[in-house]
């Protein structure tokens, strides 16, 4: 199986990337937080320091580019064509109102005849037809209506995608509500490029599940999911194994369907729990990531105030692992000095380093 990371923007920066790779393990692919190159400017200095090869050292990336013009991506892949990237994903999923109200983003799927212009412009380019650069795109189900889904699907089937990397859910519903898994399923069948899954995968349990109703499926994405457990694409891969899911023997499945109930696995994250050597193994291992990465940010960023908001954005879903912390969870979103902050980090992970 491969397991990617997807890219949040804000969140998953080449820091934030770099040490949950030295940190954590699981995870095949990262994909950076959108790019968008332009007609003038091309990327920005914040979006090329993401991507330089000296920033991201050994961790395994592919660069995702955020554009409804063809000529935008093109020279926006052929540069980082030239700093050794041989894939770029198309952004055609984020949901946010800023950018598709520029008809970018889940925005650009309510313009299909726009969208099919714009592949047939890039899959004719020299570049992509010699295998220079694969291209491949992640996507919602369309803007307003999974209706609008058949009719896209039909385009992606028109073009050679490395992947089609599906989150089923419309524009409108942001993270709301439950992935369309029946037009998923549809588009399981119908696609003539390899699919994956991406949206709502959040414990070992819930990997099950889908496992269950898909077996077929080998790539999945994990987004807010490892943001909120880092160790959630390992703990994936544990459960799969003990179900014997990797290789497919009669242990926990049925004719190849991975059975939940009655399979023995302890889905629950470690880190949620009161005692016991695991937990407090895992407090040390999250201790010590976070650490490093607040280290790291206080180094290029200015002012203690962009860090804490930095931090504390990555806290928004990491307390969710920490029920019994509300207290100490709220005194760090509150904070406004290091030192508050760094009180309340102590209070919920302890001196484990």
């Amino acid at each position: 199986m491969r397991i990617y990371f997807a890219p949040m923007e804000g969140i998953t920066t080449y820091l934030y990337r770099n040490l949950h790779y030295k940190y954590y393990g699981g995870v095949d692919i990262y994909f950076t937080p959108f790019l968008s190159p332009g007609p003038n400017q091309g990327m920005s200095v914040k979006e090329m320091r993401d991507i330089l090869p000296e920033n991201n050292g050994d961790t395994p990336v592919v660069p995702q580019i955020l554009t409804n013009q063809a000529e935008d991506f093109l020279d926006g892949a052929a540069k980082l064509s030239d700093y050794g990237y041989r894939e770029v994903n198309l952004n055609l999923g984020c949901p946010s109102g800023t950018v598709v109200s520029k008809k970018k983003g889940s925005g650009f799927l309510s313009a299909p005849e726009e969208l099919d212009r714009f592949f047939d412009r890039v899959f004719a380019a020299s570049m992509i037809k010699n295998g220079e650069v694969s291209v491949s795109v992640k996507t919602r189900i369309g803007k307003l209506s999974p209706e609008e889904w058949p009719e896209l699907m039909k385009i992606y089937n028109r073009y050679p995608l490395k992947e089609l990397i599906i989150h089923p859910r419309i524009q409108k519903d942001f993270y709301k509500n439950t992935p369309n898994r029946e037009v998923f399923r549809q588009a399981l069948s119908d696609s003539k490029n390899p699919v994956v899954y991406n949206g709502d995968l959040f414990s070992g349990e819930a990997y099950l599940r889908f496992r269950n109703e898909f077996p077929a499926v080998e790539t999945v994405m994990l987004g807010r999911g490892i943001v909120q457990n880092p160790a959630l694409a390992e703990e994936i891969r544990r459960v799969r194994e003990k179900t014997g899911a990797r290789t497919g023997n009669v242990c926990g499945m049925d004719h190849g369907i991975v059975t939940v109930k009655g399979a023995g696995i302890n889905t629950r994250s470690v880190l949620a729990e009161e005692s016991g050597a695991a937990g407090g193994e895992e407090r040390k291992r999250l201790r010590a990531f976070h650490d490093e990465l607040l280290s790291g940010y206080r180094e290029i960023m200015s002012g203690d105030r962009n860090v804490l908001f930095k931090m504390k954005e990555i806290w928004s879903y990491l307390l969710l692992e920490f029920p019994g912390e509300k207290k100490a969870g709220k005194r760090l979103m509150k904070a406004v000095r290091m030192e508050e902050y760094q009180a309340a980090v102590e209070e919920i992970l302890g001196d484990t380093v």
